[in-house]
Order: C-alpha cells, then structure tokens, then sequence
C-alpha cells in the first residue's frame, strides 16, 4: 500500500454538499428548567460535509479534486464555497441557486459524545436551469479527471436524470463511478461502477432487513445484477464488508475502538475511490477502504485519515493480531527490513522485568510515545542470575515474556542470553534507545547506534526488588 503516497489521482466528486458544524463543550449539571444536561460551550469548528467530507479525505491522500454540485445564494453556501476555495479545490462545477437553501448540520458534543443535531436544509431537486448548469460544468471537467465519486445524500442534486447523464457519459470516456447510494430506488444508479450502501441501505434497495451474512451477499449480488455494476460493496460495520462481483468475499472489520460513524461512509467511498484509481484492484481498494474507516471511526466528528496513519494502523493490526510477539533475533532482523520500509521509528528499550509493577508499565508506555514501535529486548534467565544473583529471576524467562507481549504498547519481544542487549542493538539498529532517568551521566549501552537516546522518567518508589522485600516481610 506504500505506492498510494506517490499515487498521481484527479477526482471528480458530485453530490450534496453540507456545512458540519461542531459546537464543543463540556456537561457537569442538569437544567433546573428542565431535565436535561447544560453544555457550558468551549469551542466551535466548521468543516465541509456530506459530499465536501469525501472531498476532506481526498485532500489528505494527496488527489487532486474538483467538486460539482448545486449551492444556494445563502451565507452558508458562501461560507462553504469559500472552504472547498480555500482547501485547493477546483470548484468549476459548482452552481448557484440563489432561492435554494445550502445545508449546514449543527453538531454539539459534549465530553467526547455526540448528544443533538439539529439541521437546516433543503430536501427538493434542484431547478431546470441548475441542473442543465451543472450538467454543462461536469461534462467540462471530466475529461480532466480519472475517476468519479457521486455522494448522493437525498438533498436534491443528483436528481434520476443528473445522475443517469453522469454515469453514462463518464462511462463512454472510459471513468469508473462509484455511487455512495441514498433511498429505496438504486435504478438511477444503473450502469454505474460501483454502489457502496451500508446493510440498512442495501436492506431497503432489496429485500428488508439483513441479518446474515448469506442475506447481504445475496442483497448484493442482486444489486449488481439489477443495475449492471461492476461491484456492489456493502458496508457492515463491525462486520467489514461484503465484495459481490463475479462471485462474493467477505472482508472482516479492522476497528477495535469505535468513538464515532460519522461520515464512515464517505471515507469508504473515498478511499475506495482514491485506490482504485491509483491502480489498484478491488480487493486490495477495499482492503485500504476497511483500514481507512477504521481509523476514521476512532476519532470524534467526521474526521479523515492520512495514509501514514493508515498505513501504521494497517501494521500494529497485524502484529497484535500475531499469535507471538516473542520472536528470535534473527526472525526480528527481517521484520525489522519490513519496518523500515513502511518508515516507522522504532523504539528499543531492555531489561529483566522480573516482577511486572506499575513502574514498568508506565516505563514502557512512555517509550512506546516515543516512536511508532516498541521493540524489548528481555533478559534471560541466565543473565539476570549475573546481574541480580541466583535468587533471581522469581520469573521465567518464557513466563516473563509471555507477560510482556501481552501488553497493547509491546509490539515485539526478544530474549536475549548476554549480559548487556548490545548484539542485539546492532542487529536492529533502532531509531530510539529508552532507559531510565537513573542512567543520567552514565553510558548506556548501544547508544552510538541508535539514532537517538532518551531518558524516562521513572516511577518513585516501585522496583522489583521493593516488591520482593515486601513479601519476605510479610508486608
């Protein structure tokens, strides 16, 4: 997925643009007017939405865009002009309705959670003249672009005749055309290139309700069939999605902490887009559209995902996803080849972690802060009898690091013999060597390799040997 840094993509994205407003706050009492909270507001944020939150991801992977559709003479349609204007968009396919009413979301959250919405709008299609205007204008620009995003939001601007002249004339000029679909009537979708509905969505479009898996892939192969697509991708939330081409794969969720959906859809539809068109095939563009709603959903708002965050998240995925993060020196050698490849800044740090207490956790987690990954070089058993004495370790070496690789923060573990990590270290060549505030003015070992050493601070009071003590005295 690496090549996507480089990817040279122009898009056209048409469909219902939208101001989200976010008022931010924080909650601490309930109205003695009424039973409800008291949002003593912090802070405001407007950012383009709808179909200007797919043009928001495509901004940040690097594609150019150019944006169609239909504002009103309001100050809110102003105001939106003016942000896709001042994010570098070309903005030759946007039309003026002077009677129409732009539509602008208002958000306001509270403590990380989203508690009203309240929207001004309109809902009706667009006028004759705005339409043929805007017909006009995308039948300019499209010969500009190599690929097409319609996100349709159900506010009136890809009217069944826009959408169908869209799509048809895109087609002969050999562009794909993904649709991110609205309603129970997908016809004026027919002969696009792809239709991205969630399962409620797909549900509606065809038969009711999905509950299984083997209803959505059947949903799907029906929609495909009915509208001529290439593909028909449904979203499914914590299930990931189902691919119903010439014949159907389910993908599985990547997200584990889910903060807020809004706008998934959008990064679905964008970063399917941007893939596809920076050559990928569907598979792997719906892989990196999986990975990029994962990332999106575990931020606040209708937020976006850069391809290094993708990229970083798509890498600790599938090293906690291991079945052991315990691995020999030599196999980490190689894994370390895949690392600096993907420009991740690796951090080393070391030690016996006999007796796992607050102190290491908080040590470790701070040096995971340091960089993209954590890498531990662990003591075995018979060095830290050199060390510490042959009462030591109380832990195995195999115990000690099963413990350790448990932990989130801990990307690898490897267990070394010698009495210092200093072979290791110059296997590995980190990018960062962390050790406690304690070797302030001593050497640490390693420290002319690495590209850099950084001293943590320490937690007061907790060690191993403290712990140990504790429990002799019956403390």
């Amino acid at each position: 997925m690496y090549k996507l840094k480089d990817a040279n993509v122009a898009a056209l994205v048409a469909g219902d643009f939208m101001l989200d407003s976010y008022l931010w706050g924080k909650c601490g009492r309930i109205s003695p007017e009424a039973p409800v909270p008291i949002v003593e507001i912090e802070r405001e944020s407007t950012l383009l939405g709808g179909a200007g939150n797919v043009i928001n991801n495509l901004l940040t992977f690097g594609a150019k865009v150019y944006a169609a559709g239909v504002l009103g003479g309001d100050e809110c349609g102003a105001e939106l002009l003016n942000l896709l204007e001042n994010s570098g968009v070309n903005t030759d396919a946007i039309v003026k309705e002077p009677t129409r009413k732009t539509s602008r979301k208002t958000r306001l959250v509270a403590s990380r959670q989203q508690i009203v919405r309240f929207d001004k709008e309109s809902k009706t299609a667009i006028a004759d003249t705005s339409k043929d205007a805007l017909l006009t204008a995308i039948f300019r620009v499209l010969p500009s672009v190599n690929i097409v995003l319609l996100s349709d939001y159900g506010k009136g601007v890809l009217t069944p005749e826009v959408t169908q002249k869209v799509i048809n004339e895109a087609k002969k000029l050999g562009k794909k055309v993904l649709v991110d679909p609205k309603g129970s009537d997908y016809s004026k979708y027919k002969n696009a290139s792809i239709v991205t509905p969630n399962r409620k969505e797909a549900g509606e479009a065809t038969r009711g309700e999905l509950k299984t898996l083997a209803e959505v892939r059947e949903a799907g192969m029906k929609l495909r069939g009915d509208l001529n697509l290439d593909y028909a991708i449904i979203t499914l939330s914590e299930d990931g999605m189902m691919i119903c081409g010439d014949r159907s794969d389910h993908i599985a969720a990547e997200a584990r902490e889910v903060y807020d959906v809004t706008g998934a859809g959008d990064t679905v539809l964008s970063s399917l887009g941007f893939a596809l068109a920076a050559g990928f095939g569907i598979e792997e563009a719906a892989r990196f559209a999986n990975l990029a709603a994962a990332v999106v959903v575990s931020k606040v708002g209708s937020a976006t995902a850069t391809i290094d965050e993708i990229l970083s998240y798509e890498y600790r995925h599938s090293i906690n996803q291991s079945p052991d993060k315990v691995i020999p020196l030599n196999r980490l050698v190689a894994e370390r080849e895949r690392i600096r490849a993907a420009d991740r800044k690796v951090v080393f740090t070391n030690g016996c972690f006999d007796i796992l207490h607050k102190g290491h956790i908080e040590y470790l987690q701070k040096s995971r802060e340091e960089g993209d990954l954590l890498i531990v070089g662990l003591n075995s058993d018979r060095s830290v009898r050199a060390i510490k004495g042959d009462s030591r370790p109380v832990n195995c070496e195999g115990d000690r690091a099963f413990i350790l690789a448990a932990l989130p923060f801990v990307d690898f573990v490897v267990i070394f013999d010698e009495d210092t990590p200093i072979k290791v270290i110059e296997a590995l060549k980190p990018d960062i060597l962390t050790k406690g505030a304690d070797y302030k003015d001593k050497e640490v070992v390693g420290s002319k390799i690495a590209g850099k050493v950084v001293l943590v601070d320490l937690t007061e009071g907790r060690s191993t040997s403290n712990v140990i003590r504790k429990i002799k005295d019956g403390k």
